[in-house]
């Protein structure tokens, strides 16, 4: 099984029966993923802790109740991805866009969403306490029953967002 990046250049060769097993040895021998083309590619439940996937292309995947703790994913393109009930506790998802992706009951706690793009998200039940979002744009994303304490919105643009139930506490 090989990885590629948007370049068809191999990143990362092995004997997996499977792409999600391919990804997850990868991730456990700390190889770097950075620009992986892994489009519509099924990885739900995946184990991907502390993955490298900077600017990797993730449009339309599946990644379902995966665990994406402390994993770097700057720059990625996760447009329109099946995210529910995935953990990204600690996670770097600076300038990460998220357009139209299913986030509902993802875990985004203490995660850096700095200037990340979730325009038309559906973040219905996630959590983002303690999450950076400096910058980020949130416009007619769905926030409703989402808990927000703690979170830094300095700059980050709700327009047309939808925050009923949403728990939100001023950060200190």
């Amino acid at each position: 099984m090989e990885i590629k990046n948007i370049k068809g250049e191999a990143l990362y060769t092995c004997n997996a029966d499977s792409l999600r097993n391919a990804v997850e040895q990868a991730i456990l021998e700390g190889a770097s993923l950075d620009g992986a083309d892994l489009r519509e590619a099924k990885l739900d439940g995946a184990s991907l802790e502390g993955a490298k996937l900077d600017g990797a292309n993730l449009w339309g995947v599946s990644l379902e109740r995966a665990n994406l703790d402390g994993a770097s994913l700057k720059r990625a393109n996760l447009d329109g991805a099946s995210l529910m009930r995935t953990s990204f506790v600690g996670a770097i998802l600076e300038r990460v866009s998220l357009k139209k992706a299913s986030l509902e009951g993802a875990n985004f706690k203490g995660a850096n969403l700095k200037e990340a793009n979730l325009e038309g998200a559906r973040l219905m039940g996630a959590n983002l306490w303690g999450a950076n979002l400096e910058g980020a744009s949130l416009g007619g994303t769905i926030l409703e029953r989402t808990s927000l304490k703690k979170s830094s919105l300095d700059g980050a643009n709700l327009k047309e967002a939808s925050l009923n139930g949403v728990k939100l506490k001023k950060r200190r």
